[in-house]
């Protein structure tokens, strides 16, 4: 069996991959690390669950209760929210860990556990190795020291956390929305309720909502922020100022202007950087990105003179150079943007507010500001079906890459990764014009299946 935890959370087919037991097994070994749940004297933990409206959350849920409890931590369960608002409210309510119940932008069939430690907090490596570690020493043999009588964990539900985050939300933004009209995506997932919603107490006009009646089996499908096209019908038909799309979990946001063209995470950086640096509130006037940030916007960043410090692909690898040097702002491509003065990790409803509030301060058009910066044509091919584990080790597709970047010179990039989340190798190639990097990318998709099928 390989490592459990990937770049966000276990994840998988759910009661296939990821069944009860190993939530239950996962969740007891977590309080045992984050909880310090052995030396219950003077301590008794308290954890944050939360879940998106996945059909599968209800029992996966119900195991990871079970699990915390049984193991001597308090639980406050605060039903269906966003993965930032479990963060939010596990570092509020003073609680030692939070686990979130998701798969993000993932199909329904699959689900996720994450989980936060003390503050909200994504765990570090190592915490995640110690947890499985001590779940895989433990699952064999059920050898787990187990409270009794008063010592277990007692469990409520936490109905205040969906207005305490709303309220946190609106609390945070520089000035209102009044006269901005919006239109949200919830993606049939967690945002789906409190998106609408902290826009309205913003002040914005939310003319029309997508993806806000979730039934358990409809997340993500065909609408949020992975299916941007029903959204940008939407904004034309209303006349609205802006879309804003989130994913299942609600940590992106990706957006729409009124002219029904697609923004994207880092059009979104670019500008709420500007934004911020006018300010004063973007520390050490640097903005943080990924090795996949388009190279439009690191041209735009140095010519408006703010630093970018690229990181591995991942928010979590973003956030600990950001906590690590102090810097307020960062995010992906793929919209998980993290203001840090304001979230512990990435927060799509947050981002879609502030984006707003710029627009509403500027009283510029979404499409004005985005203009700061000039997306390359890139191209992203997902190759399924062969050894991830190869992309960095093979002869053969290290030649092709070099023949690749060669033909691409000083104009474009070249970048292999494997998923961290799903069983497939990313291939990204940026070029000075579109059809030469859909031509390059292809090329190197089949190189690709050749060498690693």
């Amino acid at each position: 069996m390989g490592r459990l935890f990937g770049t966000d959370g276990v994840r998988g087919v759910a009661n296939a991959d990821l069944t009860a037991e190993l939530a239950l097994g996962l969740s007891v070994a977590a309080a045992h690390v984050l909880g310090d749940a052995g030396a219950f004297e003077g301590h008794r933990p308290v954890a944050v669950v939360g879940r998106d409206p996945r059909a599968s959350g209800e029992f996966l849920e119900a195991a990871v209760i079970a699990g915390l409890a049984s193991s001597g931590v308090d639980v406050l369960r605060v039903g269906v929210l966003p993965t930032p608002a479990v963060a939010y409210l596990t570092g509020a309510l003073g609680a030692d860990l939070g686990v979130m119940l998701s798969a993000s932008h993932n199909p329904m069939p699959d689900n996720g556990i994450k989980f936060l430690a003390r503050g909200g907090h994504k765990l570090a490596d190592e915490i995640e190795d110690a947890i499985e570690e001590l779940y895989r020493s433990h699952a064999a043999d059920d050898s787990w020291q187990r409270p009794v009588g008063a010592a277990v964990g007692r469990v409520r539900s936490y109905d205040e956390g969906f207005d305490q985050y709303i309220a946190h939300l609106v609390a945070v933004l520089p000035n209102r929305l009044d006269g901005l009209k919006v239109v949200i995506d919830g993606a049939h997932g967690a945002a789906a309720r409190i998106s609408p919603e902290a826009f309205a107490r913003a002040g914005a006009e939310v003319v029309h909502t997508l993806g806000a009646e979730p039934n358990g089996l409809n997340i993500n499908d065909g609408v949020g922020s992975t299916h941007i096209e029903k959204l940008r019908t939407a904004v034309l038909d209303h006349r609205a100022d802006l879309g804003v799309a989130h994913d299942g979990d609600a940590d992106r946001c990706l957006a729409v202007d009124a002219d029904g063209n697609e923004i994207d995470g880092d059009q979104i950086l670019a500008v709420l950087a500007v934004g911020m640096r006018e300010a004063g509130r973007l520390r050490k006037n640097t903005v943080v990105g990924t090795v996949m940030s388009n190279l439009g916007f690191k041209l735009a960043m140095e010519r408006e003179g703010i630093e970018l410090v690229q990181t591995a692909v991942g928010d979590r690898y973003i956030l600990e150079s950001m906590r690590e040097h102090g810097y307020s702002l960062g995010g992906e491509q793929s919209g998980h943007v993290i203001l840090l003065d304001h979230a512990t990790t990435g927060d799509g409803t947050l981002t879609g507010l502030m984006l707003a509030a710029r627009i509403a301060a500027t009283k510029q058009p979404l499409a004005d500001l985005a203009a700061v910066m000039s997306r390359l044509p890139q191209v992203l091919v997902n190759v399924k079906g062969v050894d991830r584990s190869r992309v960095h080790t093979s002869e053969e597709l290290a030649a092709a890459v070099a023949a690749a970047e060669s033909e691409l010179g000083t104009t474009g990039r070249v970048l292999l990764r494997p998923s961290g989340t799903e069983p497939l190798v990313r291939v990204m190639v940026e070029a000075a014009e579109a059809d030469q990097a859909q031509a390059v990318a292809e090329r190197l998709a089949d190189a690709v299946r050749t060498h690693l099928g």
